[in-house]
């Protein structure tokens, strides 16, 4: 298979404006398709912004709702599948999550953040309960996660048991956490031998602030490609020849021995 090009969109876009930020959504997906990607991956919450309060209720949608719609016609446009983040409206629930769509327009995958941070998101999100989703794109299988689930290592150790390939990671990561998309996030994709993309907001956003640092991090610890601290689109490849040569050569998942591990549970 040849790699698959990422293009990670940094970018807090405007705050309440979903319009706003489908704008930016399409012209990124031009601009990355321009340069051969075909996935583009955009930050937490980027349909209506992250910073947006009590505003949540008003601008949550659900999973199929007219954001979907959208990012779906923005995917067929430029023929590149995309993942956003958006805050899901299922009846009387809320939840941080993120929609995988296909360069079809297919919808692929969905996630609810499992792992809340912070008393914003604890008081208007409920918090997902499904620890692994997966989709397949171009034969890759790819995870998705959002923000602080990634910084536990037993859900990006769960998505290398089930076979993830590529961990999508749409993240809101502010200071003073910066360590995390400069070490942890490497770290992780070497321990459970995967590509992490981590993709982040950028620069102040009510009583945020967002450090940016988007990587994609390679299974031998490495970053393919690095953001700076603003608005910046950046592309790398997954490439699974290399991840398998990878994973022969680090066999941390074919030595682990789970017997040993149950008191971690």
């Amino acid at each position: 298979m040849p790699p698959l090009r990422t293009a990670l969109l940094q970018s807090s876009g405007w705050p309440g404006a979903v319009e706003a930020n489908l704008k930016t959504l399409d012209e990124a997906a031009a601009r990355a398709a321009a340069a051969g990607a075909r996935l583009l991956v955009a930050p937490e919450l980027f349909l209506t912004g992250y910073a947006i309060g009590d505003a949540v209720p008003e601008l949550a949608e659900p999973a199929d709702g007219p954001g979907a719609r959208a990012a779906a016609e923005i995917a067929v446009r430029h023929g590149l599948a995309v993942l956003y983040g958006y805050p899901e409206r299922d009846g009387g629930r809320i939840f941080n999550s993120s929609r995988l769509i296909g360069s079809d327009g297919t919808r692929l995958a969905n996630y609810r953040k499992t792992h809340l941070f912070g008393c914003f998101e604890q008081e208007w999100f409920t918090p997902g309960e499904e620890t692994v989703v997966q989709a397949e794109l171009d034969g890759i299988r790819i995870g998705l996660l959002i923000c602080y689930d990634v910084e536990f290592p037993e859900n990006v150790r769960a998505h290398a048991l089930a076979g993830t390939d590529l961990l999508l990671v749409p993240t809101a990561q502010m200071h003073p956490f910066q360590f995390v998309a400069e070490s942890v996030v490497p770290v992780r994709a070497f321990e459970s031998q995967m590509y992490v993309a981590y993709v982040n907001r950028t620069g102040p956003e009510g009583e945020f602030e967002f450090v940016g640092l988007s990587c994609l991090a390679g299974p031998d610890g490495t970053v393919r490609t690095r953001a700076g601290r603003g608005e910046e689109l950046v592309i790398g490849e997954v490439d699974p020849e290399f991840l398998a040569a990878s994973r022969a050569a680090n066999p941390y998942l074919h030595d682990r021995r789970p017997g040993l591990y149950g008191s971690l549970a």
